[in-house]
């Protein structure tokens, strides 16, 4: 049997980091931000992207220029709709097909991190979720600048009322690894 974790949590709260612990504890990851990087590197995606937001949205070695489409999405709603629109599709087709990747391969546990996971309105896709936080401040300093973009994102208590666990990442990162490996330790 496969046991299919969502993995969230705001920007700066330490879930890519508890993704990496889920993969040394035997987990199968997938990160939701890697593929988008991954399907920035396609042609379609790179000219669409051009189409849309100009030639100043690719740098000069013509790949997407990602701080640039951040700026621009993260100040503009109808942009951020548009790209949103673009890319969640391609990362449900990833998603789907590394799900029947790991299930093939008899993968007892898999962990997607998907920072937009209750926004996108994907939960249902999961067995468990599990949200990763921090105090607004801390998560700030861990990522100087992201305030605006956190303020697109639902607020962390939100995020935490809707899951099936929560660690609150104000700890080291071995705390934050010990409460994964019990997770995984619990779940298999």
């Amino acid at each position: 049997m496969m046991l299919v974790v969502g993995l969230t949590g705001g920007i700066g709260s330490g879930k890519s980091e508890a993704l990496a612990a889920f993969a040394r504890h035997g987990a199968a990851t997938m990160s939701s931000d890697q593929v988008v990087r991954d399907l920035y590197l396609r042609d379609d995606v790179r000219t669409a992207v051009a189409e849309r937001f100009g030639p100043m949205a690719l740098d000069a070695a013509g790949r997407v220029d990602r701080a640039q489409i951040a700026a621009r999405v993260f100040s503009d709603p109808a942009e951020r709709e548009w790209l949103e629109g673009l890319l969640l599709p391609l990362i449900e087709e990833r998603f789907q097909a590394w799900r029947e990747q790991q299930l093939a391969a008899g993968s007892a546990l898999l962990v997607h991190e998907a920072p937009t996971l209750f926004e996108a309105g994907r939960e249902d896709r999961y067995d468990l979720i599990v949200t990763v936080t921090a105090p607004r401040e801390l998560r700030e300093q861990r990522r100087p600048g992201a305030s605006e973009r956190m303020a697109h994102q639902l607020p962390e208590q939100e995020k935490a009322a809707r899951s099936d666990e929560v660690y609150e990442n104000t700890g080291s990162l071995d705390q934050l690894d010990d409460w994964v490996a019990a997770l995984v330790a619990r779940l298999t």
